[in-house]
């Protein structure tokens, strides 16, 4: 199982920067990187909250889980 963060997406359709974003949000630049790059292992709720807040979106627009390649 995959969840993948399309947190770049967002972004991109939002012409948002990493820095601005984070100040905004309340993270660190670093932690977005860890989003983006899909190394998060957990989010906490009040954060994701404050991502959609800030991008006007909803949680579906960022997350969305793929099944993994039958082995």
């Amino acid at each position: 199982m995959a969840v993948i963060v399309d947190l770049d997406v967002m972004l991109a359709r939002r012409k948002m920067s990493v820095g601005d974003f984070a100040n905004a949000v309340g993270i660190t630049p670093a932690n977005v990187a860890v989003l983006k790059n899909g190394r998060a292992r957990a989010i906490r709720f009040t954060t994701l909250d404050a991502i959609c807040r800030v991008l006007d979106c909803q949680p579906g627009d960022l997350l969305r889980w793929t099944a993994d390649p039958p082995a």
